[in-house]
């Protein structure tokens, strides 16, 4: 791609969370990498809305949980975009059952695209983007990370060692310039939580302060702050995005 000046890599960008996070960047003027692994019409289709809005963008399949896959995906960053300016890991599966009741299997998915993916992918930026000595990488984690959750021992195990994982890599990477920051989205309106009944949804609704469930837009937001040069001062933070849900 020609006259590029901001890059962008978003994991998981097909739908949902990464779908918002890719157009809010785009908006902002970031060429944008959009990650999927099975979603291809999902992904093409945030494609053209962002070229049809005057934006640049591409696709890029790829199982981030996979060390091959993300050679690739990066591979092919650098050649449509020559560097990377920002990281956004937003892949992300559940696999919700009560701890006695869960297999082995859903323990081992979870870990592997929640919080392997952000080691391999953050890892590989990282390479990138200590030669320009500047880059910002966006690890999205959850709340149930910070509170822990009934029947996501798995998933709340995941998104804890991402914010782990965020802390460390900030300090080993401050040095370079490069800031490593994470968004802990409490309950936001997705696929992922469309399927919730009725009852536990109006629970959950109640148990935010701010009285309503989160909209993708809202984290799209915060990455977008953290992306830009407004965080300039800003690693190693955790910005709990969640209606006062965890105070």
């Amino acid at each position: 791609m020609e006259n590029i000046e901001k890059t962008a890599l978003v994991t998981g960008a097909s739908r949902g969370i990464g779908r918002a996070i890719a157009l809010a960047l785009a908006s902002k003027g970031f060429a944008v990498a959009l990650n999927y692994a099975g979603s291809h019409d999902a992904a093409e289709a945030v494609k053209k809305e962002i070229e049809d809005a005057g934006g640049k963008a591409f696709t890029v399949q790829g199982d981030v949980s996979k060390s091959e896959d993300v050679d690739r995906i990066f591979k092919t960053v650098k050649d449509e975009f020559g560097g990377l300016d920002v990281l956004v890991n937003n892949a992300g599966i559940n696999r919700d059952a009560l701890l006695i009741r869960m297999k082995e299997s859903n323990w081992d998915d979870v870990i592997a695209t929640d919080l392997k993916s952000d080691f391999l992918t953050t890892k590989a930026a990282a390479a990138m983007m200590m030669r320009k000595r500047k880059g910002s990488i966006i690890n999205i984690s959850s709340v149930v990370g910070i509170m822990g959750n009934i029947g996501q021992v798995n998933y709340a195990a995941a998104k804890a060692g991402v914010i782990g994982l965020t802390k460390a890599c900030a300090k080993e990477m401050a040095a370079r310039n490069i800031r490593v920051n994470a968004v802990a989205p409490g309950f936001i309106e997705t696929a992922m939580t469309d399927g919730i009944p009725e009852k536990i949804r109006e629970g959950m609704i109640a148990s935010i302060p701010m009285g309503r469930m989160g909209q993708p837009e809202d984290i799209a937001r915060a990455v977008c702050f953290l992306a830009s040069d407004d965080a300039s001062y800003i690693t190693g933070q955790v910005l709990v995005v969640d209606g006062g849900l965890v105070m």
